[in-house]
């Protein structure tokens, strides 16, 4: 213990849990001369990295399902510490994912690891890793039982912290319990995401209405799980209605629901969505497709907190919180006569924004990391790897589908890398070719808009490409070209944002959101 010089102040004046662990790991360097280290924990069937050192960045994103980790299994199962042999035909879980090795899928040859406690229960896993073997002295290995045991108090002091902060004077006493739940949280560290999840700390346990608005695929749906889970109603349903999949004349039963006899084929009486939510939460995916007659009984069961089902007189009280989630812009939509502006305001109250995958940085490798190992374990190969060009080709790309196109893409990568592989119990590299991106960092037009571009394109218009060859970005030459073409069909449609939309061959509110990108909207 006394041969241990730590920097306990920069520990523990750290900013927060996670920027503290990634401190701690920092030092333990200078101690163990290993490839990579990795502070992991357990969260439920998995053990998750809040730290890395020598390791690529998307690590941190995966989740290693220790059902298929059986190195990270024995780890756990067990106080003291565990050491393999450099001939263990386990698979190790950062296999092809060393730092210094990105250009190969390098395999790890001496692998050890420590359990870690809080308490009785496991919190997760201490590990020391490298590419090659007897690398640690027998002082050094001396040395990992009293760091675990350093690496337990730092990690329930950050957890003790975090329950003071959140500490109730009005409870009668303060009770410690290890924070071990597991919650299907997002992925991502970078500034746009602790902002909204600072938005949801602020809203989640309040009974105000909640606006959740992002482009498709950037996650609204699980931002409405962690609203309801970190509710006061999070043991109650949570209630999923996709607002755009239903028929305008099943709407209002779908929601409020119906008496026998109140249509043909109502041979029963139903209840409604908002009744299955009684007393915990209904989300309204897609809120801006419904009818306007809709949206009407939509604002009174929000002001008074009743409904009524179709055919019947009697009202019926319910005890709902109503999180909505759109893609579409509610505020024009008022504006066009297309949404109303009391439920507008209503359902507004607690607007929350999800920003859109391109705006999250270094997030893109985390979350990529995250469905690398889910489809590494749906493949069952020994490891699936990102290589450094791949990784660049994610970094670059536009991104216009979101967290969904990115699963997607990944997904369809692993298969053509495994398939591709003369030896899956190895190393499975994913290439930049594997992906098929464009990687233009820009929203590509599509063949019909190329076209018009041909055919709309003005003197001034030249103007975008003569940019490019005096230095200016390629994004910002398209951006440029975009905002004339974009002019140029307001103006022959005399500002009719549907038509322009059909000359542009683009769906309206595409074009809406693309303006309000290229700050058209704001002239």
């Amino acid at each position: 213990m006394h041969s241990l010089a730590l920097d306990w102040a920069g520990v523990m004046t750290s900013a927060n849990g996670e920027s503290r662990y990634q401190y701690w790991l920092d030092q333990l360097t200078h101690y163990f001369p290993t490839s990579a280290l990795g502070l992991l924990k357990l969260e439920g069937a998995y053990l998750c990295p809040v730290a890395i050192h020598g390791l690529v960045d998307d690590t941190r994103g995966r989740r290693f399902e220790l059902t298929s980790q059986p190195r990270l299994q024995r780890i756990i199962s067990q106080r003291e510490w565990v050491r393999f042999a450099p001939d263990c035909t386990w698979c190790d879980p950062y296999d092809g994912l060393l730092k210094d090795h990105q250009e190969t899928a390098l395999p790890v040859h001496d692998c050890i690891g420590v359990s870690l406690y809080v308490g009785e229960q496991c919190w997760g896993a201490l590990t020391l890793d490298s590419v090659a073997s007897a690398v640690l002295t027998d002082e050094q290995l001396q040395l990992i039982d009293p760091v675990a045991r350093l690496t337990e108090w730092v990690i329930y002091m950050s957890t003790l912290e975090a329950q003071v902060t959140d500490y109730d004077p009005a409870n009668a006493a303060f009770v410690y319990e290890p924070i071990l739940k597991n919650e299907t949280g997002m992925i991502g560290h970078s500034p746009v995401m602790q902002s909204l999840q600072q938005d949801i700390e602020i809203v989640a346990d309040s009974p105000l209405p909640v606006l959740i608005q992002g482009e498709t695929g950037v996650g609204k749906e699980l931002v409405a799980q962690q609203l309801h889970q970190r509710s006061g109603r999070a043991s109650q349903p949570l209630v999923y209605v996709n607002c755009a999949a239903l028929p305008e004349s099943l709407v209002e039963s779908e929601l409020f629901g119906h008496v026998k006899g109140a249509f043909s084929g109502a041979v029963s009486d139903r209840k409604g969505k908002f009744e299955s939510a009684d007393q915990g939460t209904l989300l309204l995916d897609e809120v801006g497709e419904l009818p306007l007659v809709v949206q009407a009984k939509l604002l009174r069961c929000l002001q008074n907190g009743e409904i009524q089902r179709l055919g019947s007189d009697t009202p019926r009280r319910v005890d709902v919180r109503i999180v909505a989630a759109t893609n579409r812009h509610l505020s024009d939509m008022v504006r066009w006569g297309e949404f109303r502006a009391d439920l507008y305001h209503r359902l507004s109250v607690y607007p929350v924004q999800v920003p859109p995958l391109r705006d999250r940085g270094g997030d893109i490798l985390m979350l990529a990391g995250y469905f690398v190992e889910l489809n590494r374990a749906r493949l069952g190969v020994r490891g699936l790897r990102l290589t450094p060009q791949a990784q660049q080709a994610l970094c670059v790309y536009h991104w216009p589908g979101n967290v969904r196109e990115l699963e997607h893409v990944l997904s369809r990568a692993a298969l053509r890398a495994v398939n591709q592989t003369a030896k899956p119990q190895e190393v499975v590299s994913i290439e930049s070719s594997h992906l098929d991106l464009d990687v233009l960092p820009t929203a590509s037009l599509s063949a019909q808009s190329t076209r018009h571009c041909d055919e709309m394109v003005r003197p001034q218009t030249v103007s975008a490409i003569e940019t490019l060859r005096y230095g200016v970005s390629l994004k910002d030459a398209v951006a440029q070209l975009q905002i004339q073409l974009i002019e140029q069909a307001l103006e022959a449609h005399e500002m009719n944002w549907t038509q322009a939309a059909h000359s542009l061959q683009m769906d309206a509110s595409n074009l809406h959101k693309l303006a309000r990108r290229l700050g058209l909207k704001s002239r």
